[in-house]
């Protein structure tokens, strides 16, 4: 197999261009990583505050419902307990929404500049 190989057909700059190429889409593999590792902590984050906060402001509820003098009186308070839970939760999960989107268009940026060199621009 190696007795056909001739040396004056092995182009150099072909191989030189390849492990350039190789290299740099590694590059923009590791860029992408790290915004979806950077966005991913702040997901963990944001969970872990929210998780915190309802797990505060469940235990609070549930003490002045113990307190309650009347049955209207613990309506009342879990009543603005669910709306509060509510309002809370859909806020989490908009900004945990936010997030994924600036986590794909940041895991995207390093691609979509290779794209732009690519065709020219």
């Amino acid at each position: 197999m190696l007795k056909n190989f001739d040396m004056k057909s092995f182009d150099m700059k072909g191989f030189e261009d390849m492990q350039k190429l190789g290299k740099d889409n590694m590059e923009l593999a590791m860029k992408s990583f790290g915004a979806v590792s950077k966005g991913m902590q702040a997901i963990a984050v944001e969970v872990a505050d929210y998780s915190k906060k309802s797990f505060e402001e469940g235990s609070a509820t549930f003490e002045k419902m113990i307190g309650a003098k009347s049955l209207e009186k613990a309506i009342e308070i879990q009543t603005d307990y669910a709306k509060s839970a509510y309002e809370g939760f859909v806020a989490g999960a908009t900004k945990i929404g936010e997030i994924y989107a600036d986590i794909a268009k940041e895991a995207y940026k390093p691609f979509e500049t290779a794209v732009a060199k690519a065709n020219g621009k």
